[in-house]
C-alpha cells in the first residue's frame, strides 16, 4: 500500500535505529544522549538530518522538538507529536510517525526518548505538589510507587488464576538469559537463578527485586519513512503492518479500579484493533517484545495479545516456552528488566534488530514481531514484519 492512500498497512517502515550505551549513571545530559541517539539512528539509515520533516515522543521527555531540530540540524518540521501515559507511548510514537508518512504530513519521521532515571529522581517523590486526581484514591493508601499498584493487580492475578512465582520467575529469567547474550545490556554479565530471585528482597509483595524493571540512563531513536523511500535506504526495511493505542472504558491507571474487571487492562482493547487492521494472526507472531517494567504484565500481555486464554498467562511460560527455541521467545535483547529501561524504546529497536536477523539472541526466520507499550496505563501496539 503506497503512502498517501490512507491506510497503514505495511505503508511505512522503520529503516533505522540507534541507542546510546545504557548505564546506571551517564555523565552526559538527556538532550546530549538524544542527540546522539538521534544521530546514529539516521546514520543507520543513510539519510542526512536536514531531511527530517516529523517528530515524535513522550510527553514525559525533557528535550523538545525546537532542541532537538536545532541541534540535530533538521529541516522545516511539518509534524510533531507527543504521546502521553509513560511507558504506554513507546509503540504510539513510531504509530504517529507512520500515519503522518502514510497520509502524506511528512517524509521523514524521527522517533525517540532519553531518560536519566537512573541517576535521577523519581517521579513520585514530589508529594509537596497537588496530587492528580487517579492519585487520590491510591497513594494516601499506601501505593506510592508504580510497583506497589501492580503488586495490587500481581496478588490479585495469583490468587485468581493459580499462578505462582515460579510463573513470575519464569519471565525474569527469560530476560536475563537473553540480557547475558547482549553486550551492552545492563546485566549482560551477572546470570540470575532461581535461588537468587527466591531469597531476594521484596520491593512490594508478591513482587521482588527481579520482577522489577531496571533504573537507566541511556537514549534511543528509530526513523520512519514510506515503504517505497525505504527500498533506497542503507538498511533492510522493517515494515510497521499494524498499529493500535488504547484507553479502555473507565479506566484508572495501573490499578483499574473502575473496570467491570481489573485484570482486562489496555491490552485487550489494543489487541482488538491491532489485529482487526493486521492480515497476521497471534499464532504468526514469531518473536515479541513485550513491555516487563514488572514481571506480571507480562503474564497479563500474553493473555490480552490472545497468545493464551484468560488465566493462562501463568501456565504459558512453562517449559521454557518464552526462550529462545519456545513457544514464543520474548524480549530478546534483556528488555526493561534486564538490558535497559527507557520507558519500552529499547523494545522497538529490538524488534527491528530481529526482523533484519541482527539480534545477539536471534530467533531463527523471524518475519514478524510484536512490541508493546506498558500495560497497566493507556498502551499501545506495534505488529512489525520484515
Amino acid at each position: 500500500m503506497a503512502a498517501g492512500s490512507g491506510g497503514l498497512k505495511d505503508a511505512t517502515a522503520i529503516v533505522g535505529i540507534g541507542q546510546t550505551p545504557f548505564a546506571k549513571r551517564l555523565p552526559e545530559d538527556e538532550r546530549t544522549l538524544a542527540c546522539r541517539a538521534v544521530l546514529a539512528a539516521l546514520d543507520d539509515a543513510g539519510i542526512a538530518p536536514g531531511e527530517v520533516d516529523a517528530l515524535a515522543s513522550y510527553t514525559m521527555e525533557e528535550t523538545d522538538e525546537v532542541e532537538l531540530a536545532k541541534a540535530c540540524g533538521f529541516g522545516d518540521l511539518t509534524f510533531f507529536s507527543k504521546v502521553g501515559y509513560g511507558g504506554g507511548g513507546s509503540c504510539a510514537t513510531v504509530a504517529h510517525l507512520a500515519a503522518a508518512v502514510a497520509t502524506g504530513q511528512a517524509n521523514v519521521g524521527v522517533a525517540w526518548r532519553s531518560r536519566k532515571r537512573g541517576s535521577g529522581p523519581r517521579p513520585w517523590t514530589g508529594t509537596a505538589v497537588q496530587l492528580p486526581t487517579p492519585a487520590q484514591w491510591t497513594r494516601p493508601f499506601g501505593l506510592l510507587r508504580p510497583v506497589d499498584e501492580i503488586a495490587m493487580l500481581a496478588r490479585r492475578y495469583l490468587h485468581e488464576y493459580g499462578a505462582t512465582r515460579d510463573h513470575l520467575f519464569n519471565v525474569a529469567l527469560a530476560c536475563r538469559n537473553r540480557a547475558n547474550q547482549n553486550p551492552a545490556a545492563i546485566m549482560y554479565d551477572r546470570p540470575l537463578t532461581r535461588e537468587m530471585y527466591m531469597t531476594s528482597r521484596w520491593i512490594s509483595e508478591p513482587l521482588c527485586l527481579f520482577d522489577n524493571c531496571l533504573e537507566t540512563d541511556g537514549a534511543l531513536a528509530c526513523v520512519v519513512v514510506s515503504a517505497e523511500r525505504a527500498r533506497d535506504c542503507r538498511r533492510k526495511p522493517v515494515y510497521v503492518h499494524s498499529a493500535a493505542q488504547s484507553l479502555p472504558a473507565q479506566h484508572h491507571g495501573m490499578v483499574n479500579y473502575w473496570n467491570d474487571d481489573p485484570l482486562t487492562g489496555p491490552a485487550w482493547t489494543a489487541a482488538r484493533h491491532l489485529w482487526k487492521h493486521s492480515d497476521l494472526t497471534p499464532q504468526d507472531v514469531d518473536v515479541a517484545q513485550i513491555y516487563d517494567a514488572f514481571t506480571p504484565l507480562v503474564l497479563l500481555s500474553l493473555e490480552g495479545y490472545g497468545f493464551c486464554g484468560r488465566g493462562e498467562g501463568g501456565a504459558f511460560t512453562e517449559g521454557g516456552a518464552l526462550e529462545i527455541g519456545g513457544t514464543l521467545p520474548v524480549n530478546t535483547g534483556g528488555g526493561g528488566l534486564s538490558e535497559a529501561y527507557v520507558h519500552g524504546f529499547n523494545l522497538v529497536n529490538e524488534g527491528v534488530k530481529q526482523l533484519r536477523g541482527t539480534s545477539t539472541a536471534q530467533v531463527p526466520g523471524a518475519s514478524a514481531c510484536l512490541v508493546t507499550a506498558g500495560e497497566g496505563v493507556p498502551t499501545s501496539a506495534l505488529l512489525l514484519r520484515s
